[in-house]
């Protein structure tokens, strides 16, 4: 909404909003807007618009402000702990001056404010933007930390979606390789290792429904999806006993005594080695790798080093 008419300062403006929100903290949103409007009619500076902030309060925004201006507003907005105006305040100054150096400087500290008011999607799309004007720029490490952390922070437990922790690792995957040496680098590192063990214990949380209920198939892939591309989290291990499990229940002998010998030769102080050579000599069976199976290469990988 413009509003152009006489002009005074803007503190005047802000003072006749504030004046209202004190005057009527009950009424509704609607009847808030028209009287501000109202008010900003006889009181505004020239050619301002108006925004609502937290908790519905009226914002007066002068959009005849130098640039350096609107970015300190800005900036008071944070320090006064108004996140959600802030952004909106950075916003405008890459809305109304998008060629100035403020411009540049806005749209990275809009994402980052927004990021710390849980805004995540908005956080998102500001780093994306920055990332897209200036992929170069010393900021742009930065810039892929927002759009990963954002990610990372609404990985939900396994039991849910993991839309948000695939993305979270694609884009944690993204700053640790393009940006291997940044100061972000090393908790990046740390998240990453993080998520692919959430994703992990997505595939163990599937794989023990498939397996409770007799589905011995469908839990064979799922641990086998942890065995081959999940190896380096902590779930391998039940993944292998669970696999001799699988395995056993069907008849699969030789794939089972394969998974145990892996188990064995990797986690052989584990107690879930230990549950499957209970398994195989309850059974007159014992470890021993087949050459034949898909186990058998996963295991020379570990042996060689070469599973990464």
């Amino acid at each position: 909404m413009t509003i152009c008419s006489t002009p005074i300062s803007v503190p005047q403006a802000r003072a006749a909003l504030s004046w209202w929100r004190e005057a009527a903290p009950g009424v509704g949103r609607a009847l808030r807007a028209v009287v501000a409007t109202m008010l900003l009619t006889v009181t505004a500076a020239g050619c301002s618009y108006l925004g609502f902030g937290d908790d519905d309060d009226v914002v007066l925004i002068d959009s005849e402000l130098p640039p350096d201006v609107l970015y300190q507003q800005a900036e008071q907005e944070v320090a006064d702990g108004r996140l959600n105006i802030a952004v909106r305040g950075f916003e405008d100054v890459e809305r109304l001056y998008p060629t100035s150096s403020f411009a540049k400087r806005a749209i990275i500290r809009g994402a980052e404010i927004a990021y710390r008011a849980g805004d995540f999607d908005k956080a998102i799309l500001g780093a994306k933007r920055y990332l897209d004007f200036y992929p170069s720029d010393e900021k742009a490490p930065f810039a892929q930390y927002l759009i990963a952390v954002s990610h990372y922070d609404q990985i939900t437990d396994v039991g849910r979606d993991q839309a948000r922790t695939k993305a979270a690792l694609q884009s944690l995957r993204e700053l640790v390789n393009r940006y291997p040496n940044s100061d972000y680098t090393r908790e990046a590192q740390i998240k990453l290792d993080l998520t692919i063990d959430h994703l992990a214990g997505k595939e163990m949380d599937v794989g023990r429904y498939y397996l409770k209920r007799g589905q011995y198939i469908g839990a064979i892939n799922r641990f086998r999806t942890v065995v081959e591309r999940y190896q380096t989290t902590t779930h391998t291990p039940e993944a292998l006993h669970r696999l001799v499990e699988a395995y056993l229940a069907i008849g699969v002998e030789r794939e089972a005594q394969t998974a145990a010998a892996v188990l064995g030769h990797n986690f052989p102080g584990s107690d879930w080695y230990q549950d499957s050579y209970g398994l195989l000599t309850g059974r007159n069976l014992e470890p021993a790798v087949d050459d034949g199976s898909w186990m058998s290469r996963t295991w020379r990988n570990v042996v060689s080093g070469e599973w990464l």
